[in-house]
């Protein structure tokens, strides 16, 4: 079995300066051609298709709320207990271009306004090759500017 298929890499996201992260860690699948012996592959590249699958996974969420739903006696508590039972039921029609939002990420990059570590190692050139291992985690570091700078 070929575990580059069915192996994770892990995503995480942090601001310079702050403990506590930004959002909970996700997983994506190993993109096989990112792996060692794959084509070379660009961290613009992996932007791209991390930023491409988040706003697939926003647009399902957004398809699920639409949708009511039967919520379970302990799905209420735990909603209750966050301040917030949801049943869906909503008529969200938020519009997210992917390639904008790509092209948007990139940007942002370029302007420095974030950095990525992979494995340890910060990486600030959108066109260096990157390679990743099953189990290899990702860290979209957000930089805090400085004011007058």
């Amino acid at each position: 079995m070929d575990l580059s298929m069915s192996s994770e890499v892990t995503i995480s996201t942090r601001a310079l300066g702050q403990r506590k992260r930004l959002l909970d860690d996700w997983s994506i699948p190993l993109p096989p051609e990112f792996s060692e012996g794959g084509e070379p592959q660009t961290l613009r590249d992996l932007i791209a298709r991390i930023v491409r699958q988040e706003v697939r996974q926003f647009k399902d969420r957004q398809k699920r709320k639409r949708m009511v739903q039967v919520l379970s006696a302990r799905e209420i508590e735990a909603g209750a207990a966050r301040g917030k039972v949801d049943s869906g039921g909503r008529d969200w029609d938020q519009k997210v271009d992917e390639e904008e939002a790509v092209r948007v990420a990139l940007e942002a990059f370029e302007d420095g306004l974030y950095v990525v570590i992979i494995d340890g190692r910060e990486y600030r050139d959108l066109d260096a090759q990157v390679f990743l291992q099953p189990e290899s985690r990702i860290t979209f570091l957000r930089l805090i500017m400085l004011a007058g700078g």
